[in-house]
């Protein structure tokens, strides 16, 4: 199993309209591609200095194969059209783990 995790980091007043977003738009779309098994969405909970409200969006894939596919196929897409919508109001960083 491999988990393909999107930690960002969303300026506080844009907190509530990105996470409607993300839920009814953003995660159905990376879903919709067929490459994942399924998908969390969790609150970081930690004191932000500078303004922004984390969250941490899992998504579970069966291969790394899968993951590779989303990345060259999807993501760049995805990425760009996130970007429009909140582009200067987060911050997010992607990590690759595979379960042992």
């Amino acid at each position: 199993m491999y988990l393909y995790n999107v930690t960002i980091g969303i300026d506080k007043d844009a907190e509530q309209e990105w996470l409607a977003w993300m839920k009814a738009e953003h995660i159905p779309d990376v879903m919709g591609t067929g490459l994942f098994l399924s998908s969390r969405l969790y609150k970081v909970l930690h004191d932000s200095e500078d303004g922004t409200v984390s969250y941490s969006v899992q998504y579970f894939a069966a291969t790394l194969e899968n993951v590779i596919s989303y990345l060259e196929n999807f993501a760049p897409a995805m990425v760009e059209k996130h970007q429009q919508k909140y582009g200067g109001r987060h911050v997010a960083f992607r990590t690759l783990l595979e379960e042992v």
